[in-house]
């Protein structure tokens, strides 16, 4: 950056152009400075910044003033917007906020996975962009979350010991207390207020992160979009069995219309995980079903489930068409977790296998083959990690023609994609939760004789940042 006499704590005025990486925008001044700020912003907004850091290429800075507003905003619907970090794009309006997530992907190839003229679809957007979440996690806690607006004397009549809702960015102490979630459905909303109310009848002490004391920890609800079951799990630090039966009366009474379960995770540990070390089904069956496609899936308060339902229905029809499986084909799915894609595949394929290092995973994934009647499926825990380890697990299967991975957020290890492409696939479905590590393991992917044939961005979270991609790369010397 050319020398200049901007400096820490100068105003400057610049045009947002686009986003950047976690709640930072991009612009450049008038001189063609590159400024990375900060605040709610939409790329087209015209802010006066607080210069907080001046580096060697570029400026950080603070928004302290919109001076001309983007044609893409909209009014959030959500009081807590630009307080909780859930919805950061709900002053967007959604057609540009598909936009944005489209770019996204295409720049991250472009830059970080050095693609030229990526082929990128449109992104597919979410049936509903409000209301789509199956499920949900709430803290308690025993420091209250004050935001600016609250200084009425309506929300300062509220306890500041009480707290259930979301934590505060970057504050694992602070819980924001939330009336209503525009992402939860209305059954979830009405097992939060009735929730609340309950606790603060009955006096129940909110946990204490540093002082590791308290009673009532988390509040997890999910919901099945199929049958329309709520599960409520109470995460507290001891069980209380006349507690909770009375709090499942409160429920029942409350909701009497609802397909209704109530579990109780009981945790002694020092973290604000919402999982308990014992599980207590106090009422109902302990757990729900969905439906993706064709396929029912058992779904317990702690398992792993995509948490858009209708969504997750539409990125598994886009990884089986791009596949371009065979009757005869093996397929392998890495990272399967409880067995969805697995057996989404398994019935298109002479033999699915699903390979997961969690073992409780497996075991759901086991019995959700059971409970579909599908024989063609196997799952085995390997470290992928391990090439000779996972060729010994199926030695007695076909090499794959198609592996379809999905990996965790932080992409691929080094040594599981070494082993994924030593299996020579002639076709290998990505799929993505982020852009940036899909480049970067496309890259390598291609580097071995692969070619990027399309990704498909699918909009899993509206209101959020994240975009789900579908990548399908081929062997090019088996074409």
């Amino acid at each position: 950056m050319e020398e200049t006499a901007l400096k820490k704590g100068d105003v400057i005025e610049l045009t947002v152009t686009d986003f950047a990486d976690k709640d930072s925008c991009f612009g450049r001044l008038d001189s063609g400075i590159s400024v990375m700020v900060t605040g709610m912003l939409a790329p087209g907004d015209r802010v006066k910044a607080l210069i907080r850091k001046v580096k060697q290429r570029y400026i950080e800075a603070s928004a302290v003033e919109v001076t001309m507003f983007s044609s893409d905003r909209v009014e959030p619907i959500c009081s807590y917007f630009g307080v909780c970090g859930g919805c950061k794009l709900m002053h967007i309006s959604y057609e540009a906020q598909l936009r944005y997530k489209r770019k996204k992907v295409i720049d991250d190839l472009v830059h970080i996975g050095g693609f030229i003229d990526p082929p990128v679809h449109p992104v597919l957007p979410a049936r509903s962009s409000c209301h789509y979440r199956n499920k949900v996690e709430l803290s308690c806690s025993s420091i209250r979350y004050l935001m600016p607006a609250e200084l009425t004397q309506e929300e300062l009549s509220r306890s500041r010991d009480f707290g259930l809702g979301f934590h505060a960015p970057g504050n694992y102490e602070k819980v924001i207390d939330i009336d209503y979630c525009y992402l939860a459905n209305e059954p979830m909303n009405s097992a939060l207020r009735l929730t609340r109310e309950f606790a603060l009848a009955n006096r129940l002490a909110p946990y204490a992160v540093k002082a590791h004391t308290g009673f009532l920890r988390n509040l997890v609800l999910r919901t099945s979009e199929h049958t329309g079951r709520l599960m409520v799990n109470l995460v507290t630090s001891w069980y209380d069995r006349e507690l909770m039966a009375r709090y499942v009366d409160m429920l029942v009474a409350a909701l009497p219309d609802q397909d209704l379960t109530v579990v109780n995770n009981v945790t002694t540990k020092k973290n604000t995980v919402a999982t308990g070390e014992q599980e207590y089904v106090v009422f109902g069956e302990g757990a729900l079903t969905e439906r993706l496609g064709e396929l029912d899936f058992r779904v317990s308060a702690n398992s792993f489930f995509q948490t858009n339902s209708s969504q997750a229905a539409v990125l598994y029809a886009e990884i089986l068409k791009v596949a371009g499986i065979r009757p005869d084909d093996t397929v392998y799915d890495l990272y399967c977790g409880t067995g969805t894609i697995t057996l989404y595949l398994a019935r298109h394929c002479r033999m699915a296998a699903g390979l997961e290092v969690v073992e409780s995973s497996l075991s759901d994934a086991a019995k959700n083959a059971d409970l579909n009647g599908i024989t063609n499926a196997v799952f085995f825990q390997t470290d992928l990690k391990d090439f000779h380890a996972m060729l010994q697990k199926l030695e007695n299967y076909d090499a794959p023609g198609v592996i379809v991975t999905d990996p965790p957020r932080a992409g691929m290890h080094p040594k599981a994609l070494e082993t994924m492409l030593k299996l020579r696939a002639r076709t290998i479905v990505y799929v993505s939760c982020n852009p940036s590590n899909l480049a970067r393991d496309g890259k390598e992917i291609s580097r071995y004789g692969y070619r990027l044939v399309s990704v498909q961005p699918v909009d899993m979270f509206p209101h959020t940042v994240h975009v789900e991609s579908v990548a399908c790369f081929e062997r090019m010397d088996h074409f």
